[in-house]
């Protein structure tokens, strides 16, 4: 009995804690990692802009988009989404953004050019480039915005002030239903559609097939 009230203690507080750490040292690293990104091409102007040899390769609708536009919507996409997510302010937003901004680079340098089975696309989970891509640091930054996405930036965030100010709520509602799982297959079906177009823009539709499924299913 003692050791279950020990454990009860334990895991209450490490709860209350996940309300917020994790999020905060999530937002604090990406902040960072994106921030030096973002700075890197500030401060290399218009003449460091190597978009241009590139273009080409990036995904629809993007390889239509003048090289010198698409270099400033990805700077100011990172600097700005960055500080955002750094303060937790909009944190969704700027965290779908990110994720758009990582999957347009991952297809364009990250992404191996062909291959011919799984097994040989998980060959480019690698740091350096040996011919068969290189999209596990683009991978790792993606999976850490997730978090970001659906959960929020914890307690400790401009979201959340707003939240409890001007909603009248402290953003910790839950709803487990079609129209979730359809916001889940939504987003990930989005980003996916950069690096593997069929499959995900087939998840995508599913994802909205479910919305508004559950827009019909549900009693008014």
């Amino acid at each position: 009995m003692q050791l279950k009230k020990l454990w009860q203690a334990l895991t209450t507080r490490l709860n209350a804690a996940g309300t917020f750490v994790p999020q905060l040292f999530l937002r604090l690293i990406i902040f960072w990692e994106f921030w030096e990104a973002g700075k890197m091409k500030y401060d290399g102007g218009a003449e460091g802009n190597w978009f241009a040899s590139i273009q080409d390769s990036f995904p629809f609708p993007f390889n239509h988009i003048d090289a010198t536009v698409s270099w400033n919507m990805s700077m100011w996409g990172e600097i700005i989404g960055a500080i955002l997510i750094l303060v937790g302010l909009f944190t969704r937003f700027a965290a779908i953004s990110l994720i758009i901004i990582t999957m347009v680079a991952t297809a364009a340098v990250h992404w191996p050019e062909n291959y011919a089975s799984l097994a040989e696309l998980w060959k480019g989970y690698a740091l350096s480039k040996d011919g068969f891509g290189n999209f596990k640091l683009p991978l790792l930054y993606i999976v850490m915005l997730l978090p970001l996405l659906f959960q929020g930036a914890g307690k400790f965030s401009f979201d959340y002030v707003l939240s409890k100010s001007l909603l009248n709520t402290d953003g910790q509602g839950q709803l487990a239903d079609l129209a979730m799982w359809g916001l889940i297959l939504l987003a990930l079906g989005s980003a996916l559609s950069f690096v593997m177009p069929f499959f995900g823009i087939s998840l995508a539709v599913l994802g909205l097939i479910a919305l508004i499924a559950n827009k019909f299913l549900t009693p008014s």
